[in-house]
């Protein structure tokens, strides 16, 4: 079921649908930027073009590479120097939300959770009696 909404660009009304954030005239300029941009990337001389010089040589805004980087629709594979900023630290990254270097610490972070975690259970365990009766 459709929403209306305000566009984040131009401010119209349009009705949401799940597809699009923007509406119509907005997703068409972002579409034709896209292809400006593609048209740039392809060629051989330009396919090592870091995120600066795109913007420099285009004149898209650094936020709309960044989208369609995380979408899919530009691969980092065939434009090495393309990424989007981590979620935590800002470094760019080519898949996920987080960067190589936080996912690490998150998952040093976890394990040293999950280590003081069974450590506290084992002092329970350790410290509760079971005391059993005889049977005469």
């Amino acid at each position: 079921m459709a929403e209306l909404r305000n566009c984040p660009m131009c401010q119209e009304f349009f009705n949401y649908t799940g597809l699009r954030e923007v509406c119509h005239k907005c997703a068409q300029k972002e579409e034709d930027m896209y292809q400006v941009v593609y048209r740039f990337l392809r060629k051989r001389e330009n396919r090592a073009a870091n995120i600066d010089r795109i913007v420099e040589a285009t004149g898209v805004e650094r936020d709309l590479l960044y989208k369609w980087v995380r979408k899919g629709r530009l691969h980092p594979a065939t434009f090495p120097s393309l990424g989007y900023p981590c979620d935590n630290c800002g470094h760019l990254t080519t898949k996920g939300k987080l960067c190589d270097k936080c996912q690490g610490e998150l998952k040093a972070d976890l394990r040293t959770f999950e280590a003081a975690k069974e450590f506290r259970e084992d002092v329970v365990r350790r410290d509760r009696g079971t005391y059993h009766a005889d049977k005469r």
